[in-house]
């Protein structure tokens, strides 16, 4: 079923996150749930939500446990009792339509050494990082959660990394991702064909337009000049290349095993 993202509006900033280098933050919203924005005044700017909301709603789709993914709307005079300059400034320039992840309260980072974690579900989540270039679920830094005793997948915005120079993007759509050596948890994924199987036969290019056209407009407005139809159809292209030529990706797994 493609996602159907609900929009909030931030009532509280709570505090920042300052784990990762875009400093999102914990804030309660309207429905009184709380969230880890990702903001668009924040170092990659709006290519990082992208990566973030393409990363977790093609997940989603494919059956993986990510947190709910909402847009979250922040008011312009929001922040301005903020007495952290750095923190004062980001939210100024995050004005409008931003990213938000339901905060897993009580929720512990997944430990290679310690966390166990299914075969095929390992498979299907390196399978997924492989299908979009996530650079970022690594031994240093896994972006997995353990909450109520299950995994939890957090943090996409270091996928898609073709959009950062914006011209080579059709080369990276058919090649391997040799970085997936590095993944946390390539050991355990010892059924990759297996996830290969299922997520091909799930996914189609119907499917992978559906879900590009989840990008509102408000990511897309950017100063480079490509108009937002034109940024949505070279995503859509790229998702589209890469999954017709998966059996490349797919061996660059195997092989890093």
């Amino acid at each position: 079923m493609i996602p159907n993202l609900r929009t909030v509006t931030v009532t509280r900033y709570i505090t920042p996150l300052r784990e990762g280098g875009s400093l999102p933050a914990l804030a309660e919203a309207c429905d009184d749930f709380k969230y880890v924005i990702k903001f668009r005044g924040a170092g990659h700017g709006v290519k990082a939500l992208i990566s973030e909301l393409l990363g977790g709603v093609i997940a989603q789709y494919l059956g993986l446990p990510v947190p709910e993914l909402v847009f979250i709307e922040l008011d312009e005079a929001f922040g301005q009792t903020e007495g952290d300059e750095e923190i004062q400034d980001l939210l100024k320039f995050s004005k409008g339509l931003n990213l938000g992840l339901h905060y897993l309260s009580g929720a512990v980072t997944y430990d290679v050494a310690t966390n166990d974690c299914d075969e095929l579900l390992a498979s299907k989540i390196v399978w997924l990082d492989s299908f979009i270039t996530n650079v970022d679920r690594t031994f240093r830094n896994t972006n997995l959660l353990i909450w109520h005793k299950e995994l939890w997948l957090i943090d996409h915005g270091a996928s898609f990394y073709f959009h950062h120079s914006w011209d080579n993007w059709e080369k990276t759509s058919v090649t391997p991702f040799t970085l997936i050596k590095d993944h946390a948890l390539i050991k355990k994924a010892t059924k990759l064909q297996e996830a290969h199987n299922e997520f091909t036969a799930k996914l189609n290019n119907n499917v992978l337009r559906e879900l590009v056209n989840i990008i509102p407009d408000e990511f897309l407005n950017w100063e480079e000049g490509p108009s937002n139809e034109e940024i949505r159809e070279v995503y859509y292209q790229f998702l589209s290349n890469r999954l017709a030529h998966a059996d490349i990706f797919l061996k660059a797994a195997q092989d890093a095993r």
